[in-house]
């Protein structure tokens, strides 16, 4: 077969491997493809560690949250003892979805035949005229529990079972990021985008400066920095961190709210932007955190959720409601810019005509992310 035949030989991707200013990216047709966003989802999504968002999306015994994840229909739920689980929305009588949005609720019931599970631990525990079905047991058909794990009130995903634990994958970022206090945080604003774009479009755009002289020239290019090379990594993460005076999180000239008190090292210094593989992106800067969640639909489709976090002595003070909307206006503002871009990218991309270009040296990351994509969607 030719390269064009098969597009996961690896023969076709040999430009792209190579060190970062002699380097091709990617073939357009990795960001429009069915087929490869297929295998991306098979080697990538169902395989990782995927964030999900904070605790506090669940924050009292009851609560539920339902959505899809690379095509998987997941609710996450906190249980009366106080733990957060996740589900396969999927009935396990003929496959209907238990919940829908989010709520609170005593316990899932089917809307199809009333199928009544647990919301502590999915165990089926009402299954009307089913006495007569030979050989039928209640206690083999809860819902399927996902593997979920936490750190520092993150929540995170993963459909395999047979994965190395949550902080394997994280590696020592908890160490680096320790000194903000992510764990006593609180999300004060959740903002969901549906984007026509491809997910790498939008996180290699997050995971460079070379895009902001142009595309945030009225929002953020406005905001001093330096350029460093990426941040060393022990995980399976990669970042930048910029030194600077002044919140990351206001435009120039706003009013904030005092800095985290407990910040040491580099975090006292500047603002981190973290990327955890393969989609999740974290800014963390003097006076809070936000964060960029992506969930993957399709080749040219992505649901983007923006979180923001403020530690609690912000939350509770009395202007906070005054002061916080400087925050989120800069974030409506350079989100938007963001927004527009990539699916302008993505448009460019789906031409007939498009074809590999070159990296600066203002994209090292970007060379980084495809080989890891690479890496994992030809296989060893």
């Amino acid at each position: 077969m030719t390269a064009v035949d098969n597009p996961f030989d690896p023969a076709r991707y040999a430009a792209v491997r190579k060190p970062l200013l002699e380097a091709w990216t990617l073939p357009p047709d990795c960001y429009t493809s069915e087929s490869f966003f297929r295998r991306e989802v098979e080697t990538i999504f169902l395989k990782v560690w995927n964030f999900v968002g904070r605790e506090d999306r669940v924050p009292a015994p009851g609560d539920y949250a339902a959505f899809e994840f690379a095509g998987a229909p997941v609710v996450i739920a906190r249980g009366r003892d106080g733990g957060v689980r996740a589900f396969a929305n999927s009935c396990r009588h003929r496959g209907a979805k238990v919940a829908e949005g989010e709520g609170n609720c005593r316990a899932f019931s089917c809307p199809y035949h009333a199928w009544t599970y647990a919301i502590d631990d999915g165990r089926l525990i009402g299954a009307m005229e089913m006495d007569e079905t030979a050989g039928f047991d209640r206690k083999d058909f809860g819902l399927v529990e996902l593997r979920l794990e936490t750190w520092a009130g993150f929540l995170f995903l993963n459909f395999d079972r047979a994965a190395p634990p949550l902080s394997d994958w994280l590696g020592d970022l908890p160490e680096t990021l320790a000194s903000y206090g992510l764990e006593t945080m609180a999300t004060t604003r959740r903002a969901e985008y549906e984007l026509a774009c491809n997910w790498k479009v939008y996180v290699e755009n997050a995971m460079e400066s070379y895009h902001v002289p142009t595309v945030h020239q009225q929002t953020i290019q406005k905001q001093k920095r330096d350029h460093n090379p990426p941040i060393p990594a022990a995980g399976e993460y990669c970042g930048l961190f910029t030194r600077h005076t002044g919140s990351r999180a206001l435009l120039p000239g706003a009013r904030g709210f005092p800095h985290i008190p407990t910040l040491e090292g580099d975090a006292a210094r500047g603002t981190y932007y973290i990327l955890i593989n393969p989609s999740t992106m974290f800014g963390l800067t003097y006076d809070c955190m936000w964060w960029l969640e992506l969930h993957p639909v399709g080749p040219a489709r992505t649901r983007l959720i923006v979180g923001s976090c403020f530690p609690g002595e912000t939350t509770g003070r009395d202007d906070f409601d005054e002061l916080v909307g400087a925050y989120y206006e800069r974030w409506n503002k350079s989100i938007a810019e963001d927004n527009a871009i990539s699916e302008r990218q993505q448009a460019g991309l789906s031409s007939p005509f498009a074809a590999p270009g070159r990296f600066s040296h203002m994209e090292p990351l970007v060379h980084a992310i495809d080989n890891w994509v690479l890496d994992r969607v030809l296989g060893p």
